[in-house]
């Protein structure tokens, strides 16, 4: 039985829908499937050589049915936006284990368009619906209100700390036809623009588009026979955690356990310490998540992290490049945006990015789901 960890599994197959953004003319199950299709023959490889699949949002067996597949291994792990740095580390776990030898993981949203996908509506029933939203927690831009002004009071920081992360990764999507948002902006302009939920201001929040992504991973042995060998990414390491599903109960506002436990695992299964990293995607479907993920990581101290991307070291041409697709503030967001942030890792990795950043080797993905309710991490390398 083989490794999970260490580069012994590897995504050959990697690619995003044609359109991002605004497609009217197609279902969340085409989303899934044209996207899948793509990473499928990005990876050398044909559907009849999938015997694995994993998505979140649509029953993963509705996708290999509409493709013609017959899986002997199935994940439908759903823990919000970052369930596919999960998915990822399950398939690792399902290829070692020879439970499965290609597993495909698709994603699809209508998030904008609405095209095929079932009316959003709260369950009264859950835990959240009894106990928050009675009380006002109604979206992700209120829900996160509270613990982002507990995070900002206890540093000494403010809502220009906030702004700051959004300037910073508009440079990276400046220009890219397929970001939603692709002009520079000030972090002047992002606190002068509308306000949606103290502190938060329009640009403090992700867009709202529709897209999708899959990937495809095999052993790094079946890799090397793959006409996609020379691009191939191992996963060196991969964490995951829980913590609530209520954010007035998290265990401190102020900081994300989750995040802390994913993150500590990912770097010790890889082997690697924060310095070895060169490259960061990190889930924010608002501003306040990166201050958190990099504090809580440990790539900063406690209350360090406003200053470290106003200081422009996350931006181009700075020591630590930090979502460089723009991120779901400015590349896309469909309403789980984790499978975008794996996919710009990827690029990065390859070389294939459209704003490349220089000599990257080891890409640190971390995901959040359910507000502050789950996280996954995972460490990818370019390296054979």
């Amino acid at each position: 039985m083989s490794s999970m960890h260490g580069g012994a599994v590897a995504i050959v197959g990697a690619s995003e829908t044609e359109r991002v953004g605004t497609i009217p003319d197609r279902s969340v199950l085409q989303l899934h499937t044209e996207s899948a299709i793509r990473a499928v023959a990005d990876a050398g490889l044909t559907l009849d050589d999938i015997d694995g699949i994993a998505n979140d949002g649509m029953p993963p067996h509705d996708v290999s049915h509409y493709l013609g597949i017959r899986p002997r291994w199935v994940d439908g792990t759903s823990v919000g936006g970052g369930s596919f740095m999960l998915h990822v580390r399950h398939a690792a776990a399902a290829i070692a284990a020879g439970a499965a030898d290609v597993v495909l993981i698709t994603h699809g949203e209508s998030g904008r368009s609405g095209v095929g996908t079932k009316p959003w509506s709260r369950d009264p029933a859950s835990l959240g619906g009894q106990f928050e939203q009675p009380f006002g927690a109604l979206a992700p831009y209120s829900t996160f209100t509270t613990p982002v002004l507990a995070f900002l009071e206890s540093r000494g920081m403010g809502r220009r700390d906030l702004a700051e992360v959004v300037a910073a990764q508009r440079e990276w999507s400046k220009g890219n036809p397929r970001a939603a948002r692709n002009t520079a902006i000030s972090a002047d302009e992002v606190l002068a623009a509308r306000e949606i939920a103290y502190p938060f201001t329009r640009y403090m929040c992700c867009v709202v588009t529709d897209g999708g992504g899959a990937l495809v991973l095999t052993s790094a042995e079946r890799a090397r026979d793959l006409p996609s060998a020379a691009r191939t990414v191992h996963l060196l390491g991969s964490g995951e955690a829980a913590e609530t599903p209520l954010v007035s109960q998290m265990d401190d506002l102020t900081s994300f356990g989750a995040f802390r436990a994913a993150g500590t695992e990912a770097l010790r299964t890889a082997g690697i310490t924060h310095d070895d990293v060169d490259h960061l995607m990190f889930y924010d479907a608002f501003a306040h998540l990166p201050l958190y993920m990099l504090e809580d990581v440990g790539f900063v101290g406690r209350g360090e992290s406003g200053d470290f991307i106003a200081d422009g070291h996350t931006r181009p041409g700075g020591r630590l490049p930090l979502n460089t697709n723009g991120g779901g503030l400015s590349y896309t967001h469909t309403g789980k945006y984790g499978m975008f942030a794996i996919q710009e890792a990827v690029r990065q990795l390859r070389g294939e990015a459209f704003r490349q950043a220089p000599d990257v080797e080891i890409s640190f993905v971390l995901g959040v789901g359910m507000f502050f309710g789950t996280a996954g991490s995972l460490v990818l390398t370019n390296r054979r």
